[in-house]
């Protein structure tokens, strides 16, 4: 038996932007249903937001995304900062959303289309656990902690 965990983003009306925005960085299909594909009349404010979104790549990204029914454009839900204080991360945001990759070239890559438009936390280098780790808060105010995955640390 397997399982598959997927995180669940909900967004204030930004979710197309986002899953558009993921699936440029990490590849692979977006699925975008909105509330009006649902039934809700067209015409209704919010019909035309995200009532389901995935991005699913090969190379075993997954994401979802929901705009919150009512809610205007801004942050992620639940957002808030995360910053570096005296070598410590602060923060008061529920998750993280994290990635591992086996090399830092292909880190690197998904970290530069992350960074666009976005607050670096704590720079991307090599650490103490991984050849290389890095954090940001993206465009849409969802805090991404990626790292060289443990596996490969000691090549």
């Amino acid at each position: 038996m397997t399982i598959q965990t997927t995180t669940h983003l909900n967004f204030r009306g930004d979710a197309r932007a986002a899953l558009e925005f993921y699936q440029s960085v990490f590849g692979g299909h977006t699925v975008i249903n909105t509330y009006a594909d649902f039934g809700m009349p067209a015409e209704l404010p919010g019909a035309d937001k995200v009532v389901f979104g995935l991005v699913a790549a090969e190379n075993g990204f997954r994401v979802m995304g929901y705009d919150i029914p009512g809610q205007s454009e801004g942050s992620i839900a639940g957002g808030g900062s995360t910053r570096r204080e005296n070598n410590t991360t602060i923060t008061d945001q529920a998750l993280f959303v994290s990635i591992g990759c086996d090399s830092l070239d292909e880190l690197q890559g998904y970290w530069d289309a992350l960074s666009i438009g976005a607050i670096v936390v704590e720079p991307l280098a090599a650490s103490a656990w991984s050849a290389g780790f890095g954090m940001l808060t993206d465009r849409f105010g969802v805090t991404w902690s990626v790292s060289v995955t443990a596996a490969n640390t000691a090549e």
